[in-house]
């Protein structure tokens, strides 16, 4: 599915975590960086470093890239444990394969998040089972100020119609307006076309219009006076 190219066949990563992390896992495994980024240091050229087992350069690819890649991970889950999974896991791949990037092929950002997103959309497909340990988080008593209550009913309504587009619509509509990519980006990401992209903005917005607008009498009457 993804046209990757590194080659990410899929390793038995849980024994090889304990070697790679990310985050504070990296800096507990090999240290903190100790060298300030520089401009000299493009992608490629921390990837070649990498090739040659520099663990530093590795932790700066990491710090530069790990942030986004989580936030679309999380953004296209969401969930935050599933989201570290999928980002540490591809991390993780990146040590493990690091002589086998070819530079000058494919922007890295690109391909790590083209890499992400496909990992989710594989991981959303997978059929669930629920985990009858897992707790869920109990809400704050407070009350919350209308306003915060409002912007969060708000918030939740979006976030609901978002869940309920076609998959490929939901895609490009956060790569464009959560990851601010152009459509040329977007069109990377997803391997298609320019013109493809566009549609499926068009497509995806007009489809989010339609599901708010039936939403819309849920909030106006949430928030009426008794």
């Amino acid at each position: 599915m993804t046209q990757a190219y590194m080659n990410l066949s899929r390793p038995a990563a849980q024994s090889a975590a304990v070697e790679i992390g990310i985050g504070d896992a990296v800096a507990e495994t090999f240290g903190r960086v100790d060298e300030a980024p520089s401009a000299a240091d493009t992608d490629d050229g921390l990837l070649e470093r990498i090739a040659a087992n520099d663990q530093n350069a590795f932790r700066l690819l990491v710090e530069r890239h790990i942030d986004r890649a989580y936030g679309l991970a999380l953004r296209i889950l969401n969930n935050r444990a599933d989201a570290e999974d999928i980002v540490q896991d591809t991390l993780l791949k990146i040590w493990l394969h690091r002589g086998r990037w070819e530079s000058g092929r494919a922007k890295f950002s690109t391909w790590l998040y083209r890499v992400v997103t496909n990992r989710c959309i594989d991981y959303r497909r997978q059929p669930r089972t629920e985990d009858l340990e897992q707790v869920p988080e109990v809400a704050d008593a407070k009350p919350l100020p209308i306003e915060e209550l409002q912007k969060h009913k708000v918030t939740s309504l979006l976030d609901a119609a978002m869940e309920r587009l076609p998959e490929q619509q939901r895609i490009a509509l956060i790569l464009s307006y959560h990851e601010n990519m152009n459509n040329s980006e977007v069109a990377e990401v997803m391997q298609t076309t320019v013109m493809a992209v566009e549609s499926l903005l068009k497509r995806g917005r007009q489809k989010l219009r339609e599901l708010l607008r039936r939403s819309e009498k849920d909030i106006r009457g949430s928030f009426t006076d008794d």
